[in-house]
């Protein structure tokens, strides 16, 4: 016997693949961004304390209506976020980063 499939499967359904490696994900501290006249470039950055480098860990390029488009996204998720768990603290206007982040630094 063939396992069931869908009487009618939506013809507007996205097949998304997702790998176990971008399914772990990275994790990032900052975002840069810079943009043309026909694209915007993001940059995802881990700063660790106490290095004075930081990785770029991944670069998104987007054209400037699907950049439109994630931050209407990124809004709309934000307002569920906040409606669920209460409001988002900003802790300062403008975020610096000190390479040490205030914390003392270990010796090894």
């Amino acid at each position: 016997m063939q396992p069931s499939q869908p009487q009618n499967p939506d013809p507007n359904a996205l097949n998304i693949e997702l790998s176990e490696e971008i399914a772990e994900g990275e994790y990032a501290n900052l975002a840069l961004i810079a943009h043309s006249t026909s694209e915007f470039v993001v940059d995802f950055i881990r700063m660790m304390p106490g290095i004075p480098k930081a990785k770029v860990k991944s670069r998104i390029i987007l054209t400037p209506e699907h950049a439109k488009r994630l931050l209407s996204a990124l809004e709309e998720n934000i307002q569920r976020f906040e409606q669920s768990y209460g409001p988002i603290k900003l802790h300062q206007e403008t975020p610096t980063y000190p390479m040490n982040f205030g914390g003392a630094v270990g010796e090894a």
